[in-house]
Parts: structure tokens; C-alpha cells; sequence
């Protein structure tokens, strides 16, 4: 084998095309709200970390479990990346008509590109939030969030920061 390209490989270089049976495929016994999505900073240096918060309601009448799923897609960067790339899932109960407020860290490592050699690069981010990956179609109804932010500075190995 000489082509190591993961392109059309894996389902995170599919393009267009979605999985049959993506992560956190699966049916819920009651329906699930988000809203509040915060990124913070929403510029931030290079080397920095991402703290993300965002609210969940549980609006159906049942008790239930979600799996609140982070994803993470550059918008311009100098070597092939995924379509998004999971950055953190936690699965939570929450009671029926109730909400709570989640928060969770996005490290620098989680956005380093492979170029020789692990990289952070600048740009513009897009972070999705929800109960599925973003578009993916299901019978149930669950909602994905997203939000942009920057990173500043210069590229420079991970090794570096």
C-alpha cells in the first residue's frame, strides 16, 4: 500500500457522504432543548484552551439521558482535515421538564493539525453543540447548535506552547 491518505477511508474524511450509523445514533424516550451556547474567549491566542457552556432541557415527560456531543471544524487550514472532529461527549440525565447547565474545556492539542509534525494554526473555528453530529438526519428531533470563534497569532508546533 502505498496511499496513506485517510480520505474515503474513515467516516471523518467522507465529504459530503454521512455514515450510515453515526455517533450517538439512536432513539430517546423524550426530546431534549438546547440553547446558550457560549465560547469563551471568543478570540483566543494560539496556545490557549476553550471553555464552552451550554444549556440543556430535558422537554419531553419522561426522564432521560442525552449525550451532549462537542464538534470542532476548522474553516481554512493549510492541510486536509475532517468534515468536524469530535472534541467531547458527556452523557447526562436529566429529569423530565428539567434543565442544567453544562461546561466543558476544548484544548489547544484538540485543534492541532498534522503537517510533519503536530501544529496549531489560526483561523476561524465553527464548534457545534447538540444531541447528534451537525446534519445528520434522524426521526427524532434534536437540535445541534453552533458558534465561530478566532485563534490569533502564528503557527507554531504543538510541542511549542
Amino acid at each position: 500500500m502505498e496511499n496513506y491518505t485517510m480520505e474515503g477511508r474513515t467516516y471523518r474524511y467522507y465529504g459530503q457522504e454521512a455514515p450510515l450509523y453515526p455517533f450517538g445514533y439512536g432513539l430517546s424516550y423524550t426530546t431534549f432543548s438546547y440553547w446558550d451556547l457560549v465560547l469563551s474567549p471568543s478570540v483566543l491566542p494560539v496556545c490557549a484552551n476553550l471553555t464552552v457552556s451550554v444549556v440543556l432541557k430535558n422537554t419531553g415527560t419522561r426522564d432521560g439521558e442525552e449525550v451532549v456531543q462537542l464538534y470542532l471544524r476548522w474553516e481554512q487550514s493549510s492541510v486536509p482535515v475532517p468534515r468536524w472532529q469530535l472534541v467531547a461527549f458527556r452523557r447526562v440525565a436529566v429529569l423530565a421538564g428539567q434543565e442544567t447547565k453544562l461546561s466543558f474545556q476544548v484544548l489547544a492539542e484538540q485543534r492541532a493539525v498534522w503537517a510533519q509534525g503536530w501544529r496549531l494554526e489560526p483561523g476561524t473555528f465553527t464548534l457545534f453543540a447538540g444531541g447528534q453530529q451537525p446534519g445528520q438526519q434522524t426521526r427524532a428531533p434534536s437540535e445541534v447548535l453552533s458558534a465561530q470563534f478566532s485563534v490569533t497569532g502564528t503557527a507554531r508546533p504543538l510541542s511549542g506552547c
